[in-house]
């Protein structure tokens, strides 16, 4: 079952945790499942509102975002909102590495799914060797802190 709001601190850390879960599948038909129908949404500089919009946008940025991988770690909760940090590295067609440091604002609506969701994030070049973030985390990760750098 999934957590809804109001939040405790172990419900929102299995909600940080299962969105983790989810996106480090690829396949944004899952992802987009965790969000309303109308679901409004901001990434970087997009704007998109309901599933149809999250799946398309998934589907683009996972064609360009390749070997993605990613860490969520809750930041702070109250009520229906959930706010998280996360980083997450891929490589681009041409074999350069990035890593991305985001932070989201989640509401939630009473059922538990995602209303809106706003993203800002930035992206640095790292070279293959500085990569840290390999595929889903591991059960005994969980909960690690992300860190600065």
């Amino acid at each position: 079952m999934t957590p809804r709001p109001p939040f405790d601190e172990q419900s929102a850390r299995d909600k940080v945790q299962a969105a983790e879960d989810a996106w480090n599948t690829c396949d944004p038909e899952r992802v987009a499942l965790a969000y309303t129908k109308d679901s409004v949404w901001r990434n970087r500089d997009r704007f998109l509102t309901g599933r149809e919009e999250i799946v398309e946008f998934l589907r683009q940025k996972w064609s360009r975002e390749q070997d993605y991988a990613l860490r969520k770690e809750l930041w702070a909760f109250r009520d229906n909102r959930i706010a998280v940090r996360y980083q997450y590295e891929c490589h681009d067609a041409a074999g350069q590495w990035w890593r991305s440091y985001g932070n989201e604002l989640w509401e939630f609506a009473p059922d538990g799914l995602m209303s809106r969701r706003e993203s800002s994030i930035n992206d640095i070049p790292i070279t293959e060797t500085e990569r840290r973030v390999f595929g889903p985390r591991a059960q005994q990760e969980q909960d690690a802190e992300l860190p600065l750098r």
